[in-house]
Order: C-alpha cells, then structure tokens, then sequence
C-alpha cells in the first residue's frame, strides 16, 4: 500500500537492522527518495513563540549529535584516519541550506547589490548585532534581502579577503547567523523585512525581476562599487548550475561528502609536512560542496582551521571554484589521495573535471526537480523510478598465465539480464585504480555481478565461468562512503560507488489491446456466456498503459461506436464526432479467472477528454478534465498551444526534441520526419530559472518520459488527443490506432526500458542509450512477424474503426 503523503518515518538505522527491508523501487512505491531513508521527521511549528525560541536555540550554534559526530570522525573514509569529533557548525545542514538558496536565489547580480551589501547591509549587521548582546559579536538572527544575501556568501567565500576587510572597517569579523534550517530562516527574513524598513525606508527590501536584471555591472549610477567583490560575485555566477546533479540534494551525499572534506583537511596538512609544499589539491564536487558551506560561516570556519592546526597559507593549497587548472595538477591530486588513503579520489557523484559532470549529465536527461512534491503519489498503480551513478574501479594483477584468454563480465542482479559489458583482463592490471565501467542504474536493479571468465571453443558455448563477485546497492546504502571493496583473485581488488538513488522521470508506454464495451469489459465470447449471451453495448478503442517495468497501471478508452452486435442482424455504428470522447482508468485489468488476456478494465476513471471543432478558424480544441485547454491550428504550419485554466505559469507544447531532449542530426529529410513524431512541453515557473522541458511524448509510438511534478493522467490524455489529431490530419494510421489486439511484449527483467544506461552515446545497444534516441527500437514489441488484420466480427466492421479514425 502507498503510504499517504507527509514526512517520512524510515531511518538507516531501522532499516540497518534489518537489511532485508531495504526499499525496492518497484515493491515499495511509498519511497519516493533516499531522504526518506534517512532523516527523521520533524513537526512544523506554527506559531512565531515556537519559531522566536528555535531561533534563540540556532543563535548558540548547530552542532551534531554527539554519537553521530563520533561516528563519522572515527571513519573518515576507507583510509580509517581520525580527524576532529565534530566541525562548531553543523555541515550537513549548512550544505542543505546552501543548495536551496542557490536553488532559489536570484540568477545573478550586480553593481547595485554590491553597494546595498556594502552600504546598507554590513552597517546594519554590525548594529544589529551591537545591539543583540552577546558581548557585541554574535551574528544577528536576520536574513538579508536575496541579492544581498548572494553577495554576502560570494564575499564569505574568500575567506582572508573578508576578514581583512570586516576588521579593516568594522574592527571585527562579521559572522553570519546559524539559521539551518527553512522555517526559521523564513522567520528570520521577515524579521529582517521589519528591520530593514525602519532604517531605509526608502530602499526596497526586494528587487523585483526587471530590477535584477538591470543590474547591470555598467550601470553609472553604481559604477564606484567595491570592484573587487564585484568580481567575486560574477566568478561565482554559475556555482548553481555546478552543483545541479539531483543527488547533490540527498542527505547521505551530504554525509559521505563531509567525511571526504575532512580527509582533504587532512590531506593538505600532510602535504605541506614534506617537500611537496608548492603542490594545491582540486577539491571535487562533493569536497567542494563542503568547502563552501563551512566557508559561508566565517567565524565557525576560522575557529575550526584553528583547532585543527591549519593556517592561511595551508588553506591556500585547495583550488578555489573558478581557478583553472593544468591536468598535471589534477593529476597529482589523485595521486596524493589514493597514495593516503588507499581509494579513487573520483567516486560517483564526486567528479574533479567540469567537463566530467557536464558529460554525465548530457548523456540523459536526469535533471532535478522543480519541487520535492510528486504529483502521482495518490495514483496507486503506478511506481516511481530511482536512477543513481555507479562507477566500478579495479585495481591489481591478474594472473598472467591466462590473462589473454580470461575477461570480466559486468551484469545486473535483475531488470537487465541480458546486460553482458565484457573487458579483456590483459587491459585491466593496474597498480593504482582504474576506473573500469561507469553506468546508470535503477535502484530495481538491486546490484551488479562481476563475472571472471574464460574463453573456450565449443558447439554451445564460447565462455566458462570461473567465479563472482556482487555489489548490493542495499549493502552499499548501509556504507558511510556509500562504496564497497571486494576481492575479485588474490592480487586484484574491485569496487564499486554509487550515488544516492533519487527520483528518475516516469516512462509509460501505450500498447494496443482488445475492444471493450461501455462499461469496460472486453469484448468476448468469454464474457458473453458470463452473462448469459446478453450483447455487450458501447464499442471503445483500447490501449494498455505499461510502465518502464512492463507493468499495467492505466487503461485508455477512445469511444467508438455505439449500439450492440447480433450475428447477421445488427452491428455497433459511429458515435458522432464531437461524443468520441477519451478516458483514463487507473489500475490493471481484472482478468477472468478462466483465461490471462481477457477481462476488465479498472473501474476508476481519473481523467477524459472531449473535443470541439471550429471550421472557420481551421482548429481543434481539445478539453481536458485536468484543467487544461489543448488548441491544435490545422493550417498550414500546424501548432499547438496550451492553456491552464487554474496555473499562471507559461506551458509551451513545441513540435520536435527540445532543450535537454535535443538530439543532433545530420539535418537529412529522415530525421526531419522522426523530430515531427516529438513534442516536448516546455515551462517556465517563478520557482526555476529560465525554460525547462518536463514531458517529452512521441505521439506515433504513444510513448512519453515526464517529470514527476507533472501529473501521469494529463501527459496521458495529451499523448492520446495528439495522436488522434494527427492521425486525422494525415488520413492514414500513423499511431496504429487501428490495432485491436494485444502485441506480445518483451520479457519482463530481460531489458527492462530504462533500468540501465550507458554515458557513451556510442554505445552500439540501444537499449542502453536514452529511449528518444532509438525510440522505435526500444520500445519495439516481441513479435518480429507481419501483423495479422483479422478481429472478430463482434468487434464490429473494420470500416466503423476507420471511418471515426479517418474522416
């Protein structure tokens, strides 16, 4: 059963103890994120008493748990190396709130927020916090207006430079408050608004749009702002779209990423301890992360590098964001830290080179959500994907007696059976690490199997298996690095390293099925002798709607003909055009208990659609029980616009693969026909910044790839109207809608759609490449033969289907 929606109650530590609980994708629907696993439910307060006294907490400073502190700083990493019992901030947190403001904030700014930071801000911060007590130093509990506050973190980013400017002006060094979590930071802003108003009172709190946007570093008005930090802020203008990797959001990256910070801390001070002082290190992605949230606390940042014996000039050896970097230093990098600690300085998730991450993300589209909020969750039928990053290193000799006939093969524990990545062993002995395969992966698939092989020659086979190892990904959630190591033969050593799971895009296909009557059940013989040879009235066009596991979750029905059928007497006629309306069913069909392919469809209807059509203006409009409007122009560049009925956000419905969806073509006149079967759904909300493509629908395979905040039945309904639409447009059967039988589909678990892929666009598979990509391979049936037209007379007359299809 779905668990309803509200905050989640499932800890690692339950699930620790009992690791046969561990959530499945496609078992337990409820889990909607790998934040669920791991974090504890905390009740909202509703009142600014509570809020004022959470505050008055957060002014004392956020520290972790004592248990959980010893914990991570007793295992800082596979090289076991101790480090300080706990950071004076809390890191994790403050990496959570740094990701949502970056999330959140304004997309860039300027010369004039430079001086509201300089001359209206600092001032205002420094009294505010003369007057809070505190002997005069704390940070004041307020949130500065958003373009201020962005200047202000890029400003605490460099470190000796704030500092050397808070004490030459000030006379001491401006902390900002350890407000970690959204609640009181909303407290905290609106305390600042009222704060803000009663000493300018004719500077406004908020910059609107057009204001931040003209906020130009050319404008004269502000052209003697500190030139300085206005380069500071410009440096760190794309830090947002750095950290834009959905995973980068999760808890247990936030973990594993402060235990890497803490061996890096490390790593510089052993450094500088030998001849190797000139050497910098490039902190990755995650180390990065953490680097930047302790550095967003300058005062609790100074305190630490003091405790723990790191100077300025020590500091200086990390790569800050922005510096370009040889690939000797890189390389170097890399060499240190596995020298140090015995592992892959890139893991999953925790890439050093841009381009890396860049290409990662490119290869598919695994963006991350506009919000948290699934808007399926109360469909039951259908089951959320969680795709994560997984990087397989080896490292060792092989034995060198067999090493030209003996390979490695790489499969998944389920979902994608016939996986085989096969590599030779005479290409993998390596002294250091060597980073062998780099997949995605659904967490359905439950783990990898690394085979050690053999090549033989025989009439049945051409391989002999030799042994195995398996990397679970339950395992490797329970794993503070979220990384395990396993022996592969006596000198070679394997390990594999995930991201944490977050939540992919859905992918539902519709597949052809048997006719049914007006109240859902399929027309049949079987059913007729059910219900002692009373015809069955109505006649519907059916589709199936499969998921990306090959499961039933919806049924779609088109109304066709109306009327019952009596051999040699009468036969089902056309409904008139305007009642050929659509509905949506949620569920799987109720099958008869006799018989696998004939039953009911599920009683519960979500969603329909009806169509009027205006001859003059040469259109279709199409109403949707969503809330949405969908025009079709019939002239003669055919368009389509949609419009809400309730939403002020733009929604754009354009013909082709767009944004993260493009695919580049040669331009030939095929590819120009396969972009047409594309449409992609492009908004545009105040909550992200600039256009964002949510569904993707190919309207003559009746597929669509939907981002979950957009709700499974209007994809559906747009994908089915689409493809009516166009099939009378052209006056031929582009979307099959004429097949009125089942297709015998792949297996389920031998390639399940999506459930594994490769970055390598070159990848001769294309199951393991993006489904838009080879949509016509991928989503191809089982039965390889022609199509046999034959349908029961009950059906009613081929020409009743044609004729409602085809006008």
């Amino acid at each position: 059963m779905r668990r309803p929606a509200g905050p989640p109650s499932r800890t690692v530590a339950l699930l620790t103890a009992n690791r046969s609980a561990v959530p499945c994708a496609r078992t337990h629907p409820s889990i909607r994120s790998i934040s669920e696993l791991t974090t504890n439910p905390t009740s909202p307060r509703s009142s600014s008493e509570k809020k004022g006294k959470a505050l008055s907490l957060a002014a004392e400073g956020s520290e972790p748990e004592p248990a959980a502190a010893t914990a991570m700083s007793s295992a800082l990493g596979v090289g076991g190396k101790e480090g300080p019992s706990a950071f004076s901030v809390d890191l994790v947190a403050a990496a959570r709130r740094l990701l949502a403001f970056l999330r959140a904030g304004p997309p860039g700014v300027g010369r004039r927020s430079v001086r509201r930071y300089e001359e209206l801000w600092l001032p205002l911060a420094v009294a505010e916090g003369g007057e809070g007590g505190g002997g005069g130093g704390e940070a004041p509990m307020l949130v500065p207006p958003p373009d201020v506050h962005l200047v202000w973190l890029c400003h605490c980013f460099h470190h000796e430079s704030y500092s050397v400017y808070c004490l030459s002006r000030f006379g001491r060094l401006i902390d900002r408050p350890s407000i970690l979590d959204a609640e009181n930071e909303e407290y905290a802003e609106e305390r600042c608004r009222d704060v803000w108003a009663a000493h300018y009172p004719s500077e406004p709190f908020d910059l609107h749009r057009n204001e931040i946007d003209g906020n130009s570093d050319d404008d004269i008005a502000y052209a003697n702002a500190n030139s300085e930090i206005v380069e500071m802020v410009r440096r760190y203008a794309g830090l947002a779209a750095h950290f834009a990797s959905p995973f980068v959001r999760e808890g247990v990256y936030h973990v594993a990423a402060r235990r890497r910070y803490v061996c890096f801390l490390d790593l510089m001070k052993k450094v500088v301890g030998t001849t190797q002082d000139q050497t910098r290190l490039v902190p990755s992605l995650d180390i990065l992360l953490m680097w930047l949230a302790h550095l967003s606390f300058p005062a609790s940042y100074a305190t630490d590098m003091v405790a723990m014996a790191i100077s300025d000039n020590i500091a200086k050896m990390g790569v800050g964001y922005g510096e370009v970097v040889t690939d000797e230093v890189l390389k170097r990098t890399r060499a240190l830290w596995e020298e140090a600690y015995d592992v892959p300085y890139d893991m999953a998730g925790s890439e050093v080179e841009m381009a890396a991450v860049r290409a990662a993300r490119e290869a598919f589209y695994w963006a991350p959500a506009a919000s948290d909020e699934d808007a399926n969750r109360l469909y039951k039928s259908l089951q959320p994907r969680f795709l994560m990053e997984v990087y397989v290193f080896l490292k060792g000799e092989s034995d060198k007696e067999h090493i030209n006939k003996e390979f490695l093969r790489l499969r998944t524990q389920r979902c994608h059976r016939s996986l085989k990545l096969n590599k030779s062993m005479a290409n993998l002995s390596c002294k250091n690490w060597q980073k062998t395969w780099h997949l995605y992966c659904e967490f359905a698939t439950r783990g990898l199997l690394i085979e050690v092989r053999r090549t033989t020659t025989g009439c049945f086979r051409n391989s002999k298996f030799l042994k195995n190892i398996s990397f679970s990904w339950s395992d490797m959630l329970h794993e503070k690095a979220l990384a395990l190591t396993e022996e592969l033969e006596v000198r070679m050593r394997a390990m594999a390293s995930i991201t944490p799971p977050v939540q992919a895009p859905y992918l539902l296909k519709c597949v052809p099925d048997r006719v049914t009557d007006d109240g859902g059940a399929m027309i049949s013989d079987v059913i007729l002798r059910m219900r002692n040879y009373r015809p069955q009235e109505g006649r519907w066009l059916t589709r199936t709607v499969l998921d990306h596991g090959g499961r039933e979750c919806f049924v779609i029905r088109m109304r066709i003909g109306r009327g019952i059928w009596r051999r040699g007497a009468e036969t089902p006629v056309a409904v008139k055009w305007e009642d050929r309306s659509i509905e949506v069913r949620e569920g799987s069909w109720s099958y008869v208990a006799s018989t696998s392919s004939i039953g009911y469809a599920p009683e519960k209807v979500v969603g329909t659609a009806t169509a009027t059509k205006d001859q003059q203006e040469n259109k279709v409009v199409w109403s949707l029980s969503t809330g949405y409007i969908l025009t079709v122009n019939l002239g003669d560049e055919l368009s389509f616009q949609l419009k809400s009925e309730s939403l002020e956000e733009e929604a754009r419905l354009l013909v082709g693969r767009r944004l993260s969806y493009r695919v580049n073509t040669d331009g030939a006149s095929s590819n120009h026909n396969e972009e047409e079967q594309y449409l992609t759904l492009v908004r545009n909300s105040p909550d992200h910044h600039g256009d964002r493509a949510t569904v993707l629908l190919n309207w003559k395979l009746l597929a669509v790839e939907f981002q979950p905040e957009e709700d499974a039945v209007f994809v559906l309904l747009l994908c089915m109207v689409i493809a009516r639409t166009m099939t009378e447009i052209r006056r031929e059967d582009v979307a099959g809608l004429l097949v009125r039988r089942r297709i015998g589909e792949a297996r389920v678990g031998q390639r399940d759609w999506g459930s594994v892929m490769l970055p390598d666009l070159l990848s001769p598979d294309p199951n393991l490449q993006p489904w838009y990509r080879n949509a016509a391979q991928v989503l191809s049936s089982a039965e390889t033969g022609a199509m046999l037209a034959k349908y029961s007379p009950a059906d009613g007359k081929d020409v009743l289907y044609r004729q409602s299809l085809i006008p």
